[in-house]
């Protein structure tokens, strides 16, 4: 932990009390530095905070965002997370208004069904187990923790929150 901490230290300590509004221009690159040496659940709590930000856009649009930068494994893998969470009635409201009723059926989504989905469905099935399961959140965070070169596509201000609650962490 030490070690960590002693790498990352003076990066964190920018963000302790950043403004999202004007996130600092070396905000991608400090983030790669952390995302490589914080533990992964440290990392998937900053997530989470930017997910949770009144700053930042709702949850299932910044799902929507990452889904369409991400590669067909990634797809599957994230709305393997969505259908996990999702109560059986949703799961067939949201895949049947989409025409994607069978899109699960084997209870795992592959990387070829998950080409099916576009990024403005996966942004309604998000919104929908967000309402319903709230712990969506933590549960995506942790799977984009695992992805953190991904997570740079969600911005500057979504990477300055998750750079503070970090630092907080790390505190």
């Amino acid at each position: 932990m030490a070690d960590f901490m002693s790498k990352i230290a003076g990066v964190l300590t920018q963000y302790a009390n950043a403004n999202p509004a004007q996130p600092s221009p070396d905000v991608h690159a400090h983030f790669d530095n952390v995302a490589q040496t914080v533990p992964q659940d440290t990392l998937a709590q900053g997530i989470s905070a930017a997910f949770n930000s009144d700053q930042t856009p709702a949850f299932g649009q910044m799902i929507a965002g990452l889904f369409s930068n991400s590669d067909p494994s990634q797809r599957a893998g994230v709305l393997n997370q969505l259908l996990g969470a999702a109560g059986p009635g949703l799961l067939s409201q949201v895949l049947g208004s989409a025409g994607l009723s069978g899109l699960a059926s084997s209870g795992q989504v592959t990387p070829q069904a998950a080409s099916q989905m576009t990024p403005q469905q996966v942004q309604q099935l998000a919104t929908e187990v967000h309402k319903q399961n709230p712990s969506i959140v933590d549960t995506v965070s942790d799977f984009y923790a695992q992805h953190p070169t991904l997570v740079k596509t969600l911005g500057a201000t979504a990477l300055t929150i998750a750079m503070s609650q970090m630092s907080k962490r790390a505190a």
